[in-house]
């Protein structure tokens, strides 16, 4: 195989590893700002604080900037707000693996980073203006979203070769983990000490940066790049000359008929269920239950993010070595890992709901939690590679249209189901959460393959029998 250091398509895995940086912390920023734009007495109502467990965190009041701009939206707004970002978020999944097959990845995801990158820029005047304003800008900030991941994986299509599809994949897409660590804590710093303006202008200045660099390095497939050496284009070619589909048109009926398909629609459903409720929840089940103040400790807050990142790398290595040197079968891969980044979390999460007080107990779990969750995008995350590689894009814009549900419906339920704040009350989210993962692994195990399938090869309508 040819060298991977300094090559073409490892160099595309760094620069999009930094787009999917950029785009998670764009899109993670508001939740941290937010409590700086909002008017104190405003801020979201004051839950009854459960008296399970003592309080134990003194904050030491240090004089912060205040001239940023204060609004009085009610807890409803601020829901509203925080939640307008999925609905643009899944109108483009679709259309965007679509777009993706038809004008390429590179312009796809250059200009959906880029209109996000904008729309942040404009936040700040979009808050001026009024709510109405604001929701919109994130609106359209999700549409802009929507598409980069079926374009990241429609490229990919051309660009991985199966056997460094883990490895790929994983760099590329763990730039979201690090996002979520780097901005939530950095978020948080630059309100303090700056003002919150400055979190939407600093981030929306390095997503325009990092787009020219994409647009003067990148290229859509292997033929097509200037730089690439003869042998990598060669080797990249060959590796993939019986798995992409010439044929125009999409199979659009044998692809939704599909029960491989329907596995993976299946498992990402149910583990976004669960990183979607531990995201906009945990801030609040530490504080409310636990009676610390993540916010303060945007270290700890974290730190579960960063065990993600680290296993997202380290499992994609490992997937692709047990396929190649050890001659595992992908599908055999894909249903371990899926089933050890599914359960692991589910069997953690519930533990976290049963260990009273202890503090550091719960945060050992919650980052165990979703550390092992990391194993997934070796597992499920990359399998529309695997069954269709020349179709990777819009089967991952069907399965991410499924799975952005959770972001809108999770967080609501589970708002709902923990009125009184009482520990029961939020075992019961643990206990939903975990058995839909539960769920998800056993469907993914029992239907998914990682054979490139029928429907998904040129030529496929001449054998049908």
């Amino acid at each position: 195989s040819v060298p991977a250091c300094c090559s073409a398509r490892y160099n595309l895995a760094l620069l999009a590893c930094f787009g999917f940086f950029l785009l998670y912390a764009l899109r993670v920023n508001l939740s941290v700002a937010l409590v700086d734009m909002v008017e104190p007495n405003t801020s979201l109502a004051k839950n009854v604080t459960s008296n399970v467990c003592p309080e134990h965190s003194s904050s030491i009041n240090v004089p912060r900037n205040t001239t940023g701009e204060k609004y009085s939206w009610d807890a409803d707004t601020q829901g509203w707000i925080l939640g307008s970002f999925f609905y643009g978020y899944i109108i483009t999944q679709i259309p965007g693996g679509y777009l993706a097959s038809k004008i390429g990845g590179k312009l796809l995801l250059g200009f959906g980073i880029f209109g996000t990158s904008v729309f942040t820029l404009l936040t700040p005047l979009a808050a001026n203006l009024g709510v109405g304003y604001l929701i919109a800008v994130r609106a359209l900030e999700g549409l802009g979203e929507g598409v980069t991941f079926p374009a990241m994986h429609s490229m990919w299509s051309s660009w991985a070769p199966p056997l460094e599809r883990s490895k790929l994949l994983s760099i590329s897409y763990a730039g979201a983990q690090l996002g979520t660590v780097v901005s939530l804590p950095l978020s948080g710093l630059i309100c303090y000490y700056m003002n919150w303006v400055y979190v939407f202008y600093i981030f929306g200045a390095l997503g325009v940066l990092w787009w020219f660099f994409w647009m003067c390095l990148v290229s859509d497939t292997p033929e097509t790049h200037r730089s690439i050496s003869h042998a990598e284009r060669e080797y990249i070619l060959s590796s993939l000359k019986d798995q992409l589909s010439t044929q125009k048109s999409v199979p659009w009926r044998p692809m939704l008929e599909s029960l491989p398909l329907w596995a993976i629609v299946v498992a990402h459903f149910s583990y976004n269920w669960t990183f979607y409720t531990l995201l906009t929840l945990l801030p609040t089940y530490m504080k409310e239950i636990l009676r610390f103040d993540a916010q303060e400790n945007g270290f700890l807050s974290a730190l579960p993010y960063f065990g993600c990142w680290l296993c997202i790398i380290l499992s994609g290595q490992i997937a692709d070595y047990l396929r190649e040197k050890q001659n595992f079968s992908t599908v055999c891969v894909r249903k371990c890992f899926t089933i050890i980044g599914m359960i692991g979390p589910a069997v953690f999460l519930v533990a976290a709901g049963f260990i009273g007080c202890n503090y550091a107990l719960a945060v050992a779990f919650v980052t165990i939690s979703t550390t092992l969750g990391g194993f997934c995008t070796s597992g499920y995350s990359i399998n529309h590679l695997d069954i269709a590689p020349s179709y990777a894009g819009i089967l991952l814009g069907i399965t991410n249209s499924f799975a952005t549900i959770p972001g809108m419906v999770g967080p609501v339920i589970a708002k709902n189901l923990t009125h009184n704040n009482t520990v029961g009350e939020w075992q019961m989210v643990f206990y939903i959460a975990a058995s839909i993962n539960l769920f998800g692994a056993i469907f993914f195990a029992l239907f998914a393959s990682g054979e490139v399938q029928d429907w998904a090869v040129s030529g496929y309508h001449l054998h049908r029998n």
